[in-house]
Order: C-alpha cells, then structure tokens, then sequence
C-alpha cells in the first residue's frame, strides 16, 4: 500500500507546481518534501515528475498515481461524511433523470440548497438504461425514468404523468395539419427523438401520424442541448417531439405551439431507488421536493399555449 502521507505530500506538490510551497502548506521542510516525493517513486518504480532546475513537469506515470491519489482523497472524504448522524438537511445526493426532467427540477432542488447549504444535490441528465445503470452501480442514489425495472434490486414509485407533445412553430400557418406539411416542415431532432416520435404516433389514435416514420422524415435541424431544442422550432424551421417539461423553461413559450391529437399521449415517470434496510432522510427530503415541483407541473395540454389552432377535430 502507498503511504497516504506521501501521497498527500505529492498531490500538494502537483496543485501548487512548487516544492517550497508544498513545504509551507504541509508545514514541512522543502528537504523534507522531496525525500516524501522520492519515496513514493521507488516504490511506484517510475519517476513521477521529470526535474527542471527549480521547476518541475509531471509524467504520465505521475499523473496516474495523481488521479489515485484525488480518488483516495474523495473516497475518504465520502466515507467521513456518511459515519456522521443521519440528516433530513445535510449531505449530498445524486439524482438520475432525462434532460427535460433535470431543466425542470434544478431549479427548484437549487433553492432547496439556498435555504439548506449543507444539503447538496447532483443532476445526471441521461437515458434510462444509463440511469438504471447508475442506480445499481451507486453513480446515483435516485433516478427517474418511464417504465417501472424488473430487477429485485431496485424499488420504486409512480410520481406523476407527463404530457408527451408534437411541438410547432407558432408562426406557422397549419390549419388540418398533415403529414405533407409536416415533412415540408421538417423535423429538429434531438438524441431521445426517435424514442419520442414512436411513441407519440403509436398512442395519438390518428391514422396520419401513424404513417410517420423516422427515417422518412426530412430533418431540419440536430440539437443535443435539451434547453436549446426549441429554439429552432420558434424560428419556425421545423418541428419536434418533447415532453411537456421541455417547455417549462423556453423563454419563447409564445412561439411554441402544441398539436392536440385525438388521444393525449403521455408517459408515467416513476421514481426509483436501490433496495436499501432504511432510506436516508436527505433522500426523502429531495424526494419530497420532486413530487412538490411534479404536481404543480401535471396539467392538462389543453393548458398549454397556442395548442388550439393545431386542432384537427
């Protein structure tokens, strides 16, 4: 095992760049930090920093046992933090959504923060099978996702419903919308697009949507930034498939309009967490926070803007 200290003594050499500074922050001497730095490289077998009269460059070799050095640093820290008493209010949890879901909820988890400092949340935006990888890997302590998992080592609830949508450009005249207006319009994708669209002309009930096919449609346009997505679709250069939450946030919702097929489309989110004896209580604080923002958020898309003009009914 690498003695600790002298990896502390390495890893301040690196992020000061200078053996007296080290000595200062460690409260060594400077002989002393380079007898710790020359230990630490006979028992790697490799020089760790390449000598330059009083300057100094990594190698590559140092740089690996640097990044197994901060890990050990995090690691440590980690463990310190979970050996304190339990609290509703203190810690760091890490949470597993789509896109659409993160734009919608950092916000509200972020002012859960400004009134508890200590209560620390990470947002992972990423796919469902990346989520559940996370969950089960311990990346994440909570996703979100819309189809409940079968494995026995996760547990869940279902949070809420959430309005899928064929999103347009308000400015676009499309009275008795239809697929040849649709693919003269063209279709701005995004990387959960295909997923979307599938779904949306599989549940509207309306046979021309179901003609709809992915790669038949002309694409007008590729964002993989969700807060941008709809930016396109305002300036009226194409169309797109989003959930509803997308939409909470765009500056231009006025721009935006939503068609109202026959059938509601829509997916349930559910919440879901690793099979745990107890479940810490700042999880059950972030989670209570979500459930708050996504009942405010359910409404029906007859709510929503602009969505009666596209009405074909």
């Amino acid at each position: 095992m690498l003695n600790p200290l002298w990896l502390k003594t390495f890893v301040t050499l690196i992020e000061t760049g200078h053996f007296t500074r080290t000595a200062e922050k460690l409260f060594m001497t400077q002989p002393g930090v380079s007898q710790h730095i020359k230990k630490l490289e006979s028992v790697c077998g490799y020089s760790l920093i390449e000598r330059n009269n009083k300057s100094f460059d990594i190698t590559a070799q140092g740089q690996t046992v640097y990044h197994y050095a901060k890990e050990l640093q995090l690691r440590e820290s980690h463990l310190i933090a979970n050996l304190e008493p339990d609290s509703p209010f203190k810690g760091t949890v890490k949470l597993a959504c789509s896109g659409s879901l993160a734009l919608l909820l950092y916000p509200h988890l972020l002012d859960l923060q400004c009134a508890n400092p200590e209560l620390i949340t990470h947002i992972e935006a990423a796919p469902k099978r990346k989520v559940l990888a996370d969950i089960l890997s311990g990346d994440a302590d909570i996703g979100i996702v819309t189809r409940m998992p079968t494995d026995k080592r996760l547990v869940g609830e279902q949070l809420s419903i959430e309005p899928l949508c064929l999103m347009l450009p308000a400015s676009h005249s499309l009275e008795n919308l239809n697929l040849e207006k649709l693919q003269k319009l063209g279709m701005i994708t995004h990387p959960d697009v295909e997923n979307c669209l599938s779904l949306y002309c599989d549940n509207c009930g309306e046979e021309w949507i179901e003609e709809l096919r992915f790669d038949k449609l002309p694409v007008s346009g590729y964002v993989n930034q969700l807060s941008q997505i709809l930016l396109p679709v305002s300036k009226g250069l194409g169309f797109t498939v989003l959930p509803l939450s997308a939409l909470e946030n765009f500056p231009d919702k006025d721009q935006i309009a939503i068609y109202q097929p026959k059938r509601e489309v829509s997916e349930t989110l559910y919440l879901i967490t690793k099979q745990r004896a107890s479940t810490p209580l700042r999880f059950t604080t972030i989670i209570e926070q979500i459930k708050q923002r996504l009942l405010r958020q359910d409404c029906p898309v007859a709510d929503t803007p602009n969505n009666k003009q596209y009405n074909n009914q």
